[in-house]
């Protein structure tokens, strides 16, 4: 064995490659030259001899690919090479003509030795049965072979092309669950491109086969009945000379034609009647023929029943016999011996275990029939990546990064519709437009322009979907012009945002508390599980984020716990207790564009109102606040922050630390979005605005 420094240097260098590559590429310019020079100057005999025979070998090597590749996309120049081949033999089919036509009175040697050789090998002495034959392997060739392959072409494109939505949304939804990663789509993505366009070329070629079968058939009418007339009249040959030479010649030249044109047919069938077959196609023949013991034992009885019905030959059929008889009982002795523990082992599952049925997807899109575009690219704005976006934002805002999005489709919903699950449960719906967008007024009225007026689906909001050629328009009257994808994913932003503290699981937690810093491990050992439990910090995390509060500072969520759980085991007194650690942030996080928060107070009447109406003692505390009353404090909240929005303000409304939770209780059943903030949850340097009081 060589050393590898022998190895390194014999290895050829980048130029020299590029060199091979050149030299190529001037080669098979030369040669598809050449194919149409054979169209225009006549070529000596000898010549047209070695380009038969190259015509004949370069047949048989296509075949011979065909038949050993393991998938038809390994051999995607086919369509190339059809054309190429069928373009060469129609060359030497022209040349041959003319060395017919003008030697023809010479002798049956005139056109070469190949096409001599032929005629006499396949007419036996006699021109009809030459002519029969060729006629046999024209209609095998042309109403058999390539007609049949050409349908399966066909079909398989059509069946590709109407296919490829569903695998890109397939490729999609692996990426964005996580199960390959974008190396891996990128390559999926291009096989299918690639798959795609083969089996569509594949469709055109098979014309190439078609028509060069019917040129073959003129042209050989054209040399017989032509060389006879130029025979007999030019060169004075008697009539029944000229008929036999020229029918020799002109039958052993349809025969070279044709036998190369039937090989890359039956190649063009094999490569298009492969798709499925995994492997080369004598294993996949053997593998899926010559093992079942069962058909092999039946072959050998109907072959042995046959031999001895009277007039049959049997030995032909006791050989058949004996071999598939001897066969099956390999094949049963092999399967026999196989221990059992083995073919447990190997043997796949008869159907899937009942625990993958309980699988769940955390989160999981729906999308109808018509909405398979929005995987695919729409101008950039694709709905796969405005995903994986919004899964990145949400973890910066949020502080833990939310499921893989699984996307599927759904025959049941509307050809427009959508479904967004959490945990298989429908937690929103709506339809979208594609080859549209939706105008939505930033004051809330409705969009005069023509369209569809629907309601926006994450907010409720008024909105139009309006023609792509009424964009400027939209943008001159100031209206918010979204996309699909968008509106989809802004719907899908709302419900997540909704769903976080369900979407937060222990086993989240717990990757959160072992991906924190090495400096803050520390606090972790120290806090779980001798002070508190996991499952107690998930229960504070889960309060803190049904409030839309970030948990991305995790060391002061833990420090707060930390120094509240030794005196209490309430989630809602911890949870205060971390939120008053977290004053800055929620302070920063509800600041209006001037730098100020903005805050609705509560009047010391509703304030003594909610510590009166608290019932019980220490952490089994309740709020037990008359119907009546709890109707008319929603009538002034709502009254009030409407008047806050009019004036362009989003504020937080402020009460005492005693009956926020309480009150938060009672707005989030209304008003969700509405922030409800403690004073000891107001930073010292955070500058207040008073925009109301309740």
């Amino acid at each position: 064995m060589a050393d590898l420094t022998t190895i390194l240097q014999e290895r050829p260098s980048p130029k020299e490659v590029l060199g091979w590559v050149a030299r190529g590429e001037v080669a098979l310019a030369l040669g598809v030259v050449g194919v149409i020079v054979l169209l225009i100057l006549p070529i000596p005999a000898f010549m047209l001899d070695m380009l038969l025979s190259m015509s004949i070998t370069s047949a048989i090597l296509i075949l011979m690919t065909s038949l050993l590749i393991k998938k038809p996309l390994e051999f995607t120049a086919f369509p190339s090479v059809l054309l190429v081949t069928t373009l060469y033999r129609l060359g030497l089919n022209i040349a041959s003509t003319r060395l017919i036509l003008s030697h023809g009175h010479e002798g049956v040697g005139g056109a070469g030795h190949i096409i001599e050789a032929f005629g006499k090998l396949m007419m036996s002495g006699s021109f009809i049965i030459g002519i029969i034959i060729f006629a046999i392997l024209v209609v095998v060739n042309f109403v058999v072979i390539t007609k049949g392959s050409g349908r399966i072409a066909e079909v398989a494109a059509r069946f590709t092309l109407d296919s490829m939505p569903g695998k890109q949304m397939a490729i999609d939804a692996d990426l964005s669950s996580g199960l390959i990663d974008q190396e891996e789509a990128k390559r999926r993505r291009k096989e299918l491109e690639l798959e795609s366009t083969f089996f569509g070329a594949m469709d055109g070629a098979s014309k190439f086969v078609r028509g060069d079968a019917i040129a073959g058939l003129v042209i050989v009418g054209i040399n017989v009945v032509g060389g006879i007339l130029i025979g007999v009249i030019q060169h004075h040959v008697p009539i029944g000379q000229a008929f036999s030479t020229y029918t020799v010649m002109t039958i052993g030249d349809g025969l070279v034609s044709q036998i190369p044109a039937l090989i890359i047919s039956i190649a063009a069938g094999l490569l298009v009647s492969k798709s499925g077959v995994e492997g080369s196609a004598d294993k996949a023949l053997v593998a899926q023929l010559a093992m079942n013991p069962i058909s092999l034992g039946m072959v050998s009885a109907a072959a042995g029943v046959i031999a001895f019905i009277p007039g049959m030959p049997i030995l032909p059929f006791a050989v058949i016999s004996v071999g598939a008889g001897t066969l099956a009982w390999r094949r049963s002795r092999r399967a026999a011996e196989v221990p059992q523990v083995e073919i447990a082992a190997d043997a796949p599952p008869d159907e899937e275990p009942i625990s993958q049925t309980l699988a769940i997807d955390e989160i999981k899109i729906e999308l109808g029939y018509g909405l398979l575009g929005l995987i695919n690219d729409l101008e950039g704005r694709r709905l796969t990546d405005q995903i994986k976006a919004l899964r990145r934002t949400l973890a910066a805002e949020f502080g833990f990064v939310m499921p893989s999005v699984r996307i599927l489709d759904n025959m049941r919903l509307p050809s427009q519709g959508y479904c967004i699950r959490i945990k298989e449960m429908e937690a929103g719906s709506g339809e979208v437009r594609l080859g549209q967008l939706m105008a939505m007024d930033p004051r809330g009225g409705q969009v005069e322009l023509p369209g569809e007026h629907v309601r926006e689906p994450a907010f409720g909001l008024p909105a139009t979907w309006i023609d792509e050629s009424l964009r400027e328009e939209a943008t001159f009257h100031g209206y918010t012009i979204v996309d699909p994808a968008t509106v989809l994913t802004t719907h899908l932003t709302e419900i997540l945002k909704d769903n976080m503290p369900d979407l937060l699981s222990y086993a989240e937690v717990q990757k959160l508390l072992k991906e924190m810093p090495a400096d803050q491990k520390k606090l972790v050992d120290d806090l779980i599980p001798s002070i508190i439990s996991t499952t107690t910090v998930q229960r504070v995390l889960q309060a803190l984020l049904r409030e839309r509060v970030s948990i991305r500072d995790l060391p002061a969520i833990l420090e707060g716990i930390g120094e509240a759980a030794p005196h209490t085991s309430s989630v809602t007194n911890l949870v205060e207790q971390v939120r008053a650690r977290l004053a800055r942030q929620l302070c920063f996080s509800h600041r209006g564009e001037d730098g100020a928060l903005p805050i609705v107070t509560l009047s010391p009447e509703w304030e003594g109102a909610f510590a009166e109406a608290l019932v019980g003692q220490g952490e089994e505390k309740q709020l037990a606040l008359a119907p009546s009353r709890l109707q008319e404090f929603i009538l002034r909240v709502r009254e009030t922050f409407e008047r806050a929005a009019i004036s362009g303000e989003t504020p937080v409304l402020l009460t005492s630390p005693v009956i926020r939770p309480y009150v938060r209780s009672i707005i989030e059943r209304f008003r969700g979005q509405t922030a409800v903030m403690s004073q000891n949850e107001i930073h010292p340097r955070a500058r207040l605005k008073t925009v109301g009081t309740i």
